[in-house]
């Protein structure tokens, strides 16, 4: 069972159990008996396990071995104990990741595909914080400024907390998280913004940025749940319909629709992407390369977005440009 700090070596007023509580109501469990959980080791993803307990609800917590680190096999041994200490059952998958660029994002993928749908994940606000700086470095638009909504809020239920809170859940809950290394490694983007741009944005604005970047965030959410509605409207195979609307519109219609079929359900096509299509259905080229190997294409007015691999059951054999055949073309 979970063993709680004595109240006396509690600086805080409240006794662990209210602590808990309170932190339990400003958390967004979904509305069910049962959840899955990532959980790393990190104070986060434990803090989400015991709060998910605290909320009532049974957790079947998954962990993830990357194998980048030697002592990855013994962490995983470490979590699997955290975890029987909380009464919390518990599977450990090991993924071999590449060497090469781009190594946190194609971790991050992987991960995610060797996850269960729906996993719930310990995002606090400062990680939905620094992420709105990242897709700003990197030329987000408004998707990328307003991270964590919509199916992705749901399924990171500590937004509203902060990680300095997680780590208090720990110490209530008697755990020892284990701290990542590579957190501390600058060569990562992420951990140059939360150790170097962080605190700098503090001595420039003399205020916490983080509620301010999570506002935001909020704010921009509701304007692309506008423009979601509105794109809804637009049908991005028909290229006539794509053409004639606003270009707003039609970027966005684009943009679902690619995404939709996309792999990589964290990351938005880019804006290079979606007008070298809404190219595609104005006639400017016959057809464009998109992410994930795929491509667009117009034939008698309308897209086609081409797969690779086999035929897809929901896709037909469309005559491409210069006659040949299309395998795993989806219409929509």
């Amino acid at each position: 069972m979970v063993t709680f700090l004595d109240d006396a070596e509690d600086p805080h007023p409240e006794n662990p159990g209210e602590q808990l509580a309170n932190l339990v109501r400003r958390c967004h469990f979904p509305s069910t008996s049962r959840v899955d959980a990532a959980v790393s080791g990190g104070p986060d993803s434990l803090a989400l396990v015991v709060l998910a307990r605290a909320a009532g609800l049974a957790v079947m917590a998954h962990h993830i071995d990357h194998g980048l680190r030697a002592d990855s096999s013994a962490e995983a041994e470490r979590v699997g104990r955290s975890l029987a200490a909380l009464e919390v059952p518990f599977s450990s998958r090991r993924i071999e990741i590449e060497a090469g660029p781009n190594l946190e994002a194609r971790a991050r993928q992987l991960r995610y595909r060797a996850l269960p749908a729906g996993v719930l994940t310990g995002h606090t606000a400062d990680d939905q914080a620094e992420t709105v700086l990242l897709n700003m470095i990197r030329g987000a638009a408004l998707d990328g400024l307003a991270p964590f909504t919509g199916p992705a809020r749901r399924c990171r239920p500590l937004l509203d907390l902060r990680r300095t809170e997680t780590l208090r859940v720990c110490a209530l809950a008697g755990l020892d998280p284990i701290q990542d290394p590579s957190n501390d490694d600058l060569r990562f983007r992420r951990n140059a913004v939360r150790h170097r741009l962080m605190p700098m944005l503090i001595e420039i604005s003399g205020r916490d940025p983080v509620p301010i970047l999570a506002r935001q965030a909020r704010l921009l959410a509701d304007d692309a749940a506008l423009l979601d509605h509105l794109a809804a409207a637009v049908d991005p195979t028909d290229a006539g319909a794509l053409s004639s609307a606003d270009v707003a519109l039609a970027r966005r219609a684009v943009r679902c629709w690619l995404r939709a079929d996309s792999d990589d359900e964290h990351h938005p096509p880019s804006a290079a992407e979606v007008d070298r299509v809404l190219g595609v259905a104005r006639g400017t080229a016959p057809a464009t390369e998109v992410a994930g190997g795929r491509r667009v294409w117009r034939h008698a007015g309308r897209l086609h977005l081409e797969v690779p691999g086999p035929l897809s059951p929901r896709g037909g054999e469309v005559p491409r440009p210069g006659g040949e055949h299309a395998g795993a073309l989806r219409s929509r």
